[in-house]
């Protein structure tokens, strides 16, 4: 399965992104010191370009599969959607608000707000995992299980594989407020704004997840 942003930071963050050996500081906050050479800013971004092209051609080939899938046999059943899927979708679309607000207190030199901010959108992303768990059993209540049709075993993979990869966005989450920045080839900043636009791919793939459930069942 495509990697996330989190494993693409730590990967370049242990040292096989960039060079090693010359004292020097961070990249844009001030917030990065330490022994350890910056890696260039455009360095991550290529990494998180290449990670979300293969995501997208991931769930785009679930996607087809689901399309072409549905319109083969008589074995297709319609799948009800646990209504708190939309509750989930409202939570997601409210942490993609904060986390908007956070980076630009961090980009006011505002650190306590944007801590605080962050933890709300962290709070939101967990949120919004319990939700889906709900969602599945709900639907495992009503007697729709992995297997019990093609239309269901697709709710299952498509929710749980989106699932897992907001699950690595929000380790990036604690990654950004948690790691020690001093000791560190990426800024905190450009850490954020990485992490950002992860998230906000996370969501807008969950409402095409979701768009896609709703009128192909």
């Amino acid at each position: 399965m495509p990697g996330t942003v989190a494993e693409d930071l730590e990967i370049i963050d242990a040292g096989r992104g960039g060079g090693t050996g010359t004292p020097a500081g961070g990249d844009d906050d001030g917030g990065s010191s330490g022994p350890l050479r910056p890696v260039p800013r455009r360095a991550y971004f290529t990494a998180l370009q290449l990670g979300l092209a293969a995501i997208v051609m991931f769930f785009m080939a679930l996607a087809s599969s689901y399309i072409v899938r549905r319109g083969l046999g008589l074995d297709w059943q319609r799948t009800p959607l646990p209504p708190v899927l939309w509750f989930n979708t409202v939570v997601l679309l409210a942490s993609s608000v904060t986390i908007i607000v956070a980076r630009r207190k961090l980009e006011g030199g505002e650190r306590e707000a944007f801590r605080s901010w962050w933890w709300v959108t962290t709070g939101l992303g967990l949120l919004f995992l319990a939700g889906q768990i709900i969602a599945w059993r709900e639907l495992a209540a009503s007697g729709m299980l992995l297997a019990t049709n093609p239309s269901s075993s697709f709710f299952y993979v498509l929710t749980a594989a989106h699932g897992l990869h907001l699950a690595g966005g929000i380790f990036s989450l604690f990654y950004v407020t948690l790691r020690n920045w001093k000791r560190s080839r990426i800024s905190q900043s450009t850490a954020a704004e990485l992490t950002s636009i992860y998230w906000h791919f996370m969501d807008g793939l969950w409402i095409f997840l979701f768009v896609l459930l709703t009128l192909g069942r």
